[in-house]
């Protein structure tokens, strides 16, 4: 027990604050703060508190996942790498959509800064490339392959040896998820592709794979990942204890999470009036920071991230 309790404590010991993880993450919630309070300040009824709060939930989420001690002791244990990936995939990103980003953090950003973005995405390819990454479809296949990819012993095994396919495992289950995400919470100004219903078998369907992986992780007879079955282990555990409970946690915290979402929208399309917690309304601050120097027209964000004739930003002047 004692030296059970040492390996764990050692996992404590040799972690190391990324420092570059938390700054982006301060910086991240800093400009969106900043956006926030100059949407408060001209009494916008889309700055609720309850936004800021979703948006600092989700990032301070980030920052248990990646910039704590979790991170290290999951280089240990399997299920605590298990959680980290549920905090990345099923607890961070919606938080960071329901609140509401993309106004606050484009009002945030000095408009030297928020202009030339406007730029960019007025780019017919890049407005290409992004509705189709964030159709329904793509959105919904990205998930499941970046989760099913990632889980193949060889791709899990390859990250556990290099810190750099590490990252990248991580920056792709975010923006993974970020996609899937964005259909089920319909973040200002974006709608989906599909009618509201159609995201209860969307999430249904990704239970299912959850579940189906999950199931084969947790009742496996065999050790998938052979670096845990040849690192100390905490707590007594064998290398199958350790991977059926990573199962587990994976299972159980991931279709909480969709199947909450799902009763979230059942309830928006019986009870009328509860589908918007928060009021959905054009943001013409946004509208006049990009458009008070010449570019493009800011409806930009509404082509990129809304379906035609969506609720959007108005044009300067409308």
């Amino acid at each position: 027990m004692v030296s059970d309790c040492w390996s764990a404590a050692q996992a404590l010991v040799d972690w190391v604050l990324d420092h570059w993880i938390s700054f982006a993450l301060i910086l991240a919630f800093g400009v969106y703060l900043r956006g926030f309070l100059r949407l408060r300040r001209r009494k916008n009824r889309s700055a609720t508190s309850l936004r800021a709060l979703a948006f600092g939930g989700g990032v301070a989420t980030l920052g248990v996942a990646l910039a704590s001690p979790i991170h290290e002791l999951g280089e240990r244990l399997l299920q605590v790498h298990m959680l980290q990936h549920v905090l990345l995939m099923m607890v961070a990103p919606p938080l960071l959509w329901l609140g509401w980003p993309l106004a606050p953090i484009l009002l945030g950003l000095p408009r030297s800064l928020a202009h030339p973005i406007a730029r960019i995405f007025a780019v017919s390819w890049v407005k290409w490339t992004a509705r189709t990454l964030c159709h329904p479809v793509s959105a919904w296949l990205a998930f499941a392959a970046v989760m099913w990819g990632w889980h193949i012993p060889a791709s899990y095994e390859l990250a556990l040896r290099s810190g750099a396919w590490h990252h990248v495992e991580h920056a792709s289950f975010l923006a993974a998820a970020l996609l899937f995400w964005r259909n089920v919470v319909e973040p200002w100004p974006s709608a989906s592709a599909w009618p509201r219903w159609s995201m209860i078998p969307y999430l249904a369907l990704a239970d299912v794979q959850n579940t189906a992986l999950c199931a084969l992780l947790t009742f496996s007879d065999r050790v998938w990942y052979k670096t845990y079955a040849l690192l100390p282990r905490p707590f007594g555990l064998s290398p199958l204890e350790d991977q059926a409970t990573a199962g587990t946690i994976m299972w159980i915290l991931g279709s909480a999470v969709l199947l909450a979402a799902v009763g979230c929208i059942v309830r928006e399309l019986l009870v009328p009036g509860q589908g918007q917690v928060w009021p959905r309304e054009p943001l013409p601050e946004v509208n006049a920071h990009l458009g008070g120097t010449p570019g493009p027209d800011p409806g930009w964000v509404r082509g990129i991230l809304a379906r035609p004739n969506s609720p959007g930003i108005p044009r300067v002047g409308s």
